[in-house]
């Protein structure tokens, strides 16, 4: 890895972390609530997304966020490209605690994505599913993770707007209101 890409991972773990630290603050996850990460690996080294997926990347985003989600006894779900129709690795327990379908298709660096890759060696006993309600989001690179989060999503705002060249969206998700104008909220 030449100084200059080694210089800009150092970075982007820096940014990173600063990430993690005001998302955990924010989105208020309970023990075995899930977290939806989707990640273009390819826009974080600053290439067009699904051009140039980058293990190396991968390497530097996932190990942190796997000791937040360890630390907090929460489920991580890792979503593939639409290759593999944005499937996600999660670990067994996460489908046997909710109930999901098992489907069969394996990640690989150019179909699923980087961040998949690196998922389904690092989970302990990773499965594949299709379909899943996250309570929180973390969307690097504009992978539009928005059809596995749970109704009501609300975005959280931090300072820090980009991983690398990606575009960075959170979210965390409510229950959603529901009665009439006589209906009294928490």
């Amino acid at each position: 890895m030449d100084k200059n890409v080694g210089d800009n991972f150092q970075e982007i773990a820096k940014a990173w972390k600063d990430v993690l630290d005001a998302f955990f603050l924010k989105a208020d996850l309970r023990s075995r609530q899930i977290l939806i990460l989707g990640c273009s690996t390819s826009e974080v080294i600053g290439q067009r997304i699904g051009q140039g997926s980058s293990l190396e990347a991968a390497e530097v985003l996932l190990p942190p966020l796997l000791e937040r989600v360890q630390q907090q006894g929460i489920f991580l779900a890792v979503q593939g490209c639409e290759h593999i129709n944005r499937a996600l690795v999660v670990e067994k327990a996460c489908l046997d605690h909710y109930g999901l379908e098992e489907v069969m298709v394996r990640p690989a660096q150019h179909a699923g994505g980087a961040m998949t890759v690196k998922a389904w060696e690092s989970f302990s006993s990773p499965v594949m599913v299709e379909q899943i309600q996250g309570h929180a989001g973390i969307d690097i690179g504009d992978t539009f993770i928005g059809m596995h989060l749970r109704p009501v999503a609300i975005p959280i705002r931090i300072h820090v707007k980009e991983i690398g060249e990606a575009h960075l969206t959170l979210a965390r998700t409510r229950p959603r209101l529901i009665g009439g104008p006589r209906a009294m909220y928490a």
